[in-house]
């Protein structure tokens, strides 16, 4: 008999099922990366047919919750978001070959939340942040400047690390460092003009437009872990969707 505290009655027994397992994933029970009982072991521990448990697990994967690796078991989605941002800015050589960013974190400071960082972050007025101003470098050149905000009592262990020994890659050092996992994000791109700081920090003429992408990233249980704004030249900017 599938436990229905907190669930809807109303609902397909895979939907209760699926609505109890996605509550469970966001509560951490099992984190990114980790396996979920089998569809044998959950068919047992609910009463519920492998079936109904299939028919679950294929929902939580439709909605990238969890993603199947065959011979091994369902494992919990873990996020792949770092270079995400080129999927925006292409950055090739001269023979067309992918160029890998290099970051560098330009400064470090703990201040007062900014009114957009607090809400973005759901902190209280006041609240002090980590504020990193970080450029991510392709072959020496700067092409992305970055404003990125964490809450200062949650990523406290990142307030006295050397700036050096950031890497390139910030998800998996909030994972090693704090224990804090993104585990989706919301982006919101809009095109500005690049103000006389930004245009100093890329290499550019005032005046330039710059494509502004904006970022939340969300812990498994959704709360808010990273507000981000990320900018770059316009013209190395590419969208590129696939409608069916």
């Amino acid at each position: 008999m599938l436990d229905q505290t907190g669930v809807d009655a109303r609902l397909p027994l895979y939907l209760q099922l699926r609505d109890l397992l996605a509550t469970q994933i966001r509560a951490q029970k099992w984190q990114p990366g980790q396996p979920i009982p089998s569809e044998a072991e959950l068919s047992q521990t609910y009463q519920v047919a492998v079936g109904t448990v299939r028919r679950a697990i294929e929902t939580l994967m439709a909605e990238g919750l969890v993603e199947r690796t065959h011979g091994r078991g369902t494992f919990v989605r873990k996020a792949r978001f770092d270079n995400s941002l080129f999927r925006f800015f292409r950055f090739e050589s001269a023979d067309g070959r992918p160029l890998a960013p290099k970051s560098v974190i330009v400064s470090r400071k703990l201040v007062e939340a900014p009114a957009q960082a607090a809400e973005a972050l759901q902190l209280k007025p006041h609240a002090k942040v980590i504020e990193l101003h970080r450029l991510r470098m392709v072959d020496g050149q700067p092409v992305l400047a970055e404003n990125i905000y964490l809450c200062a009592q949650r990523f406290k262990a990142l307030a006295d690390k050397a700036p050096e020994e950031f890497g390139d890659l910030l998800y998996p050092l909030y994972e090693r460092e704090c224990g804090l996992i993104v585990a989706s994000a919301r982006e919101t791109l809009t095109v500005e003009t690049v103000t006389a700081a930004q245009a100093k920090l890329l290499g550019l003429t005032e005046k330039t437009p710059v494509v502004m992408i904006e970022r939340i990233a969300f812990g498994s249980d959704g709360q808010p872990l990273e507000w981000r704004q990320s900018r770059g030249a316009a013209s190395k900017f590419r969208y590129s969707a696939e409608i069916r």
